[in-house]
């Protein structure tokens, strides 16, 4: 065999390991080395209102998009709400927030966290136990199934916009007053000293 046939035959092995290293270098990071933990969340927003105001916002606003309320505290709120994709597939969306105080600031931090799950309709196969005499008892397979819904798949849902539609309708249940924005420039939940006084009265003609 001479020394060109042989350089031919051992190319496509070079390309298959070619091949190979690529598609090992192509592999997705594991899920640890994903986690960031950056001061900018799209899992938090802060508020010109106090902790429990700011849960209250938000238990009315799961309420308005049809979340069930499985638990409301004045520092947490829990709800989940349910879809049907169709006749075998089901998601249940479970949604915690956790209302903290901002310290020097006099309003809070929302914190809020989704999670994703799906459930599938499998069948299983039942038994039933037979018993014989001396021998006890054992279990046969009759052949038939039943339905039941499965968990498949769990997942924190990381999506930014998801957040911030629902941060800015707990916004709205706040109050113009309580917009994050006030309390990015520096503003309290309180009203000015200036206008907190009384008018003062017209003195009277003499």
């Amino acid at each position: 065999m001479s020394r060109t046939h042989r350089r031919l035959l051992d190319f496509p092995c070079f390309a298959l390991l070619a091949t190979g290293l690529a598609a090992c270098s192509s592999t997705p990071p594991l899920v640890h080395e994903q986690e960031r933990f950056n001061a900018a969340s799209v899992y938090s927003q802060t508020y010109a209102a106090s902790p429990s105001a700011t849960c209250e916002a938000a238990r009315r606003a799961l309420l308005s998009q049809g979340y069930v309320i499985s638990s409301a505290k004045p520092d947490a709120v829990e709800g989940r709400k349910n879809f049907q994709r169709d006749s075998r597939t089901h998601v249940e969306i479970q949604f915690h927030v956790v209302c903290a105080s901002n310290g020097k600031d006099g309003g809070s931090i929302a914190f809020a966290n989704a999670l994703n799950d799906q459930y599938a309709l499998k069948k299983s196969a039942s038994s039933a136990s037979l018993g014989v005499g001396v021998l006890g008892s054992f279990s046969l397979p009759f052949g038939s199934s039943e339905d039941a819904m499965v968990k498949v798949a769990s997942e924190t849902i990381s999506a930014r916009d998801f957040y911030n539609r629902f941060f800015g309708l707990l916004a709205h249940y706040l109050g113009p007053e309580a917009d994050p924005a006030s309390v990015e420039n520096g503003a309290s939940d309180q009203a000015p000293e200036k206008a907190r006084q009384p008018a003062s009265r017209p003195t009277a003609a003499k």
